[in-house]
């Protein structure tokens, strides 16, 4: 059970492909071409009647989405038709963050559910606003946020309340998957009995094979983040660093994955701007870093390869996350990666911690990280070959697909509770 549409769905429904939870479309992939194991994929979406089909030895199951936040009657009925005609041994979930997957558990109770921790919304809420003063987020509210009862307030508090939920789903799983230090400490303090078991994530395929990164062939003073859409992903301190370095290195670039949320060029354009949107426009103009920031709009994960390549770091400047596949995409091409201190991000870079991290608001401490890698190619080039050995072996396919497969055993012969 997966919280996206996966391509191959996608394309059968005439749907853009998303952009994001590759690495679940490699674990399937994988699983699927194993002899003896038989595999569906269920989410949710925006149709009217659910949807169920076979393609590339995949069986999807597409469910009407719920329009209330619990669950409904139909919404049950749906998700037994679903165990009825698959009858799996195992169902795994992947994600806590939405509502769908405890409608199955609760629809059909008897199942062995394994839920994979993505993030901990219930954790991530403390963090939301990610430095922002409450009067900077509220002198920033737009007529879209009101319109909508969507203000960054309204943002914390949705997070609050699928916190609630996420926890009913670690209480009722069989077993819990997790990679970093940061997940199994809250697993063990939402429930102190749970089974946790240590599973890394595989990537996206076209990250195993691709050309490596080189200084070389970089854009100098380039930066790269893989998305900015909300205050957690820590745009507006990378913005407060970039302004301490522009005298330095006036080519200086932030590049970033994802539609652009400050756009203003149009009425229509200013109407639908959120309130962090409209923040991280004024913070822009305020620094004077107009011509230093770009956003690419979404990028499929070939596009974003060719990204990570250009740039001469990529930065991870999050206010909370658990472990971001963008850092193992970015080490694994090999390239120079910083990252801010916080959640499971110190699990992901081991012993290269010293000279990657800093902590989460002091965008002081980032400018100068920034500032070696632009200044020192040798260092740099050291820096970039360690962390993308690293990330060979977090993100081996094989070994991942063997730990998993074990995992899927050993829950399988589990008595059901």
């Amino acid at each position: 059970m997966v919280n996206t549409i996966f391509p191959d769905a996608s394309s059968r429904l005439g749907l853009p492909a998303p952009v994001y939870g590759g690495w679940m479309y490699a674990l399937a992939g994988d699983l699927a071409a194993i002899s003896g194991i038989e595999l569906a994929v269920a989410t949710v979406y925006e149709g009217e009647r659910s949807q169920y089909f076979d393609i590339n030895g995949i069986r999807y199951y597409l469910i009407p989405r719920c329009k209330r936040f619990r669950r409904a009657s139909s919404s049950v009925l749906n998700w037994r038709q679903v165990a009825l005609d698959f009858q799996p041994d195992l169902a795994h979930v992947h994600g806590t963050e939405c509502s769908h997957g405890m409608e199955m558990m609760e629809a059909c109770p008897t199942l062995k559910y394994l839920v994979s921790i993505q993030g901990l919304v219930s954790v991530y809420h403390r963090y939301y606003m990610a430095g922002m003063s409450n009067w900077e987020v509220f002198r920033n509210i737009t007529l879209r946020d009101i319109l909508r009862w969507d203000t960054l307030f309204h943002a914390r508090r949705s997070f609050q309340r699928r916190g609630i939920v996420e926890r009913e789903y670690i209480n009722r799983a069989i077993a819990v998957i997790g990679r970093t230090e940061w997940d199994y400490s809250h697993i063990k303090a939402i429930r102190p009995d749970a089974t946790y078991h240590f599973c890394n994530e595989s990537l996206r395929d076209e990250f195993y094979s691709a050309e490596k990164w080189s200084v070389d062939r970089c854009v100098p003073h380039s930066i790269f983040l893989s998305q900015a859409s909300y205050p957690i992903k820590g745009l507006h301190e990378v913005l407060k660093a970039v302004a301490l370095l522009k005298r330095d290195f006036p080519d200086i670039k932030v590049k970033i994955a994802g539609n652009d949320i400050t756009k203003s060029s149009s009425l229509a354009d200013r109407l639908k701007r959120s309130g962090y949107g409209k923040y991280v426009r004024n913070l822009i103009v305020q620094l004077g870093l107009t011509p230093h920031v770009e956003f690419l709009g979404s990028k499929s994960a070939a596009a974003m390869r060719a990204e990570y390549m250009k740039s001469h770091v990529f930065i991870s400047p999050s206010s909370i996350e658990n472990s971001p596949n963008s850092i193992g995409e970015a080490q694994i091409l090999g390239v120079p990666v910083l990252a801010s201190f916080v959640g499971g991000v110190p699990t992901m870079l081991q012993e290269f911690a010293k000279n990657s991290l800093y902590r989460f608001g002091e965008y002081e401490v980032l400018a100068v990280k920034i500032r070696e890698i632009f200044k020192h190619t040798g260092a740099t080039a050291q820096m970039a070959g360690e962390g993308m050995a690293y990330a060979s072996q977090r993100h081996d396919r094989q070994k991942n697909l063997n730990k998993m497969l074990s995992i899927y055993r050993e829950c399988a012969a589990v008595k059901a509770g």
